[in-house]
């Protein structure tokens, strides 16, 4: 009579244990079948509808002036979507040892960086332009290169298809003068 005791309890727990796992798959069924919209559901209609994306052209005008006169023009282009940021980078990665004999880069050209955002149904344009360049022998002080940096950040309200100017500056070593313009295009 134990032996079928034994095994009529342990009939039990088998069974007890698989209407458990049972009923525990079935809750999480029904959680899940909850958590689910129904196929007729009204909450994707009422998304927004997507869109479509805004394309703009970016003409970049760097200006170099001299006593009032135009002597060298760099021009650049990029294409950028609304509410969107890009950058142009041209220019050499110039080692330069720091302590203990390491080296890092430094950046040596031109490099623009530019965002257009809609705020309240208006473009607002952003854009950061850092220039820098190697000092002639005659401007460094000592045989290590001296580097020339220039640097001119804006917003502003985006005027399509009208040049820009973003900001000028002076160069403190000289009678020249540096002005960045842009013309903002939509592109179809």
């Amino acid at each position: 009579m134990t032996t079928l005791s034994i095994m009529t309890t342990a009939t039990k727990r088998t069974i007890a244990v698989g209407a458990l796992v049972v009923a525990l798959v079935l809750v999480g069924g029904i959680g899940k079948a909850l958590a689910q919209e129904p196929s007729g559901s009204t909450k994707s209609a009422e998304q927004e509808p997507s869109k479509p994306v805004e394309a703009y052209r970016l003409d970049f005008s760097i200006y170099e002036l001299e006593d009032g006169k135009k002597v060298n023009t760099r021009q650049y282009s990029l294409n950028l979507n609304a509410n969107d940021a890009n950058e142009i980078k041209i220019g050499t990665r110039v080692p330069v040892e720091s302590k203990h004999e390491e080296f890092q880069y430094i950046d040596i050209g031109t490099s623009i960086w530019s965002k257009l955002q809609i705020r309240n149904g208006q473009l607002e344009l952003v854009v950061r332009a850092e220039i820098s360049n190697f000092a002639t022998p005659d401007q460094a002080h000592d045989s290590r290169p001296a580097i020339r940096q220039l640097k001119i950040s804006g917003s502003t309200l985006a005027l399509l298809g009208k040049p820009m100017m973003i900001g000028s500056v002076d160069d403190p070593n000289s009678k020249r003068q540096f002005q960045l313009e842009v013309t903002v295009t939509k592109l179809r």
